[in-house]
């Protein structure tokens, strides 16, 4: 390791010890980006916009101007949130932090971020799921809080596996197991090839969208060797080869295949890529790789702006009140860590958005800035988006430098 290479490490460490710090004094609730359309003002707004979209755009613009313009006014919407898929990215952090500094503190941190996901998971399910903790208005309806998401589950799996690895508690592995039945037994799959099937959202919906079938066949395959059951590869299988059969000629991955949004954006290409290389370090599979290949092409060249750094779209879909993105910067630093040792071209990008975010981002008091605007910047610290992912992120790349074992 160079003496640089070195000193980046180390104030890395020292960014997430400021971090904890900050989490301490400040909770585990906070706002959200979607907080200006969590309450009864802003659900009205947004439905209003889907139906009608000349007057919806009056109605939700008072929201956008202030997303745009005065971030903070998101506490005039909505109260502070617990929410779940923070949690599991809070409980894999400190358990990185732990195998880096093997502080009983940090583990004990883990358990307790586990703990609340025991006590906010959703209700009227046999197993273990979790969503969103208030209502969210989409164009296809608004879902109730607590609809599962197949987006939030495997990080919850993840995140239970990765605590019992390290202190060997049964009770999460139980858990664990108890999330992949939900994920194979009320998630639909809707066969669309001989040989694919495109997966729901939640357990009510009729598909489409490819981040949540790379998610589900990610968990599936490796629940399947995790919990010995063999039956989750074929489900597993199918919902992969949706993935790969999407993918369109240029490496890129739309949002979704429903004619509407196909859009190709920073975050969600991620976690596409991700899964599938979980997914390749796993099985080998020569089809994952080459669309892994086509993708990190695709990424590189049209994923990061002239400073080569993250931007939010390939192509904007629509106005954008914003230059960059924490949750673009987490994803970035996330599947980096997991290609640089099969596309080294992956590694200067790594270190240098790690640099960037160590040196531009961080607060005075340590949390992280949310969004670059297009004047100034959105400071409000949001643990879904994306204070957990980004915390996250640095303390995996925190173990990998200290030749940790990392869990996949």
């Amino acid at each position: 390791m160079t003496s640089g290479q070195s000193d980046r490490n180390a104030n890395v460490l020292r960014r997430l010890y400021g971090f904890v710090d900050w989490l301490n004094r400040y909770g585990e609730t906070s706002w959200d980006h979607q907080s200006f359309f969590a309450g009864a003002f802003g659900r009205g707004a947004k439905r209003l916009y889907y139906r009608n979209k000349l007057l919806g755009t009056a109605a939700v613009a008072p929201m956008i101007f202030c997303e745009a313009a005065l971030p903070s006014a998101r506490r005039m919407f909505h109260q502070r949130t617990r929410f779940p898929i923070a949690d599991a990215h809070y409980a894999m952090g400190f358990a990185y932090l732990y195998e880096v500094g093997r502080d009983p503190a940090h583990l004990a941190r883990a358990a307790h971020f586990l703990d609340e996901l025991k006590r906010s998971r959703s209700s009227g399910f046999p197993d273990f799921a979790w969503g969103y903790p208030f209502d969210w208005v989409t164009r296809n309806g608004t879902l109730a809080a607590q609809t599962p998401l197949i987006t939030t589950t495997p990080y919850v799996y993840e995140a239970f596996m990765q605590v019992h690895a390290l202190d060997g508690r049964p009770e999460w592995r139980e858990i664990a197991a108890s999330i992949a039945r939900h994920a194979r037994r009320d998630f639909k799959d809707f066969p669309v090839s001989a040989a694919a099937s495109a997966c729901s959202y939640t357990p009510h919906d009729s598909g489409g969208v490819i981040n949540a079938a790379a998610y589900r066949s990610y968990l599936l395959t490796r629940a399947a060797d995790e919990q010995s059951e063999p039956e989750y590869r074929s489900a597993a299988a199918r919902n992969l080869a949706f993935v790969l059969e999407n993918q369109n000629a240029d490496g890129s991955w739309p949002y979704a295949v429903d004619g509407v949004r196909d859009f190709v954006d920073h975050f969600h290409t991620c976690f596409v890529m991700k899964a599938l290389a979980k997914i390749y370090d796993r099985t080998g599979d020569a089809a994952t790789l080459s669309a892994l290949r086509r993708g990190v092409a695709y990424y590189l060249g049209a994923l990061f702006d002239g400073e080569g750094l993250p931007k939010p779209f390939a192509k904007a879909p629509r106005l954008t009140v914003y230059r960059r993105e924490l949750y673009d910067c987490a994803e970035c630093i996330n599947l980096c860590l997991l290609l640089r040792g099969r596309f080294p071209e992956l590694g200067p990008t790594l270190e240098r958005v790690v640099r960037h975010i160590v040196e531009v981002w961080v607060r005075p008091d340590g949390s992280f800035r949310a969004r670059k605007l297009k004047y100034g910047w959105d400071n409000v610290p949001m643990h879904r988006w994306a204070q957990s992912q980004m915390f996250r992120a640095l303390c995996f790349y925190q173990a990998q430098a200290a030749s940790a074992p990392i869990p996949h």
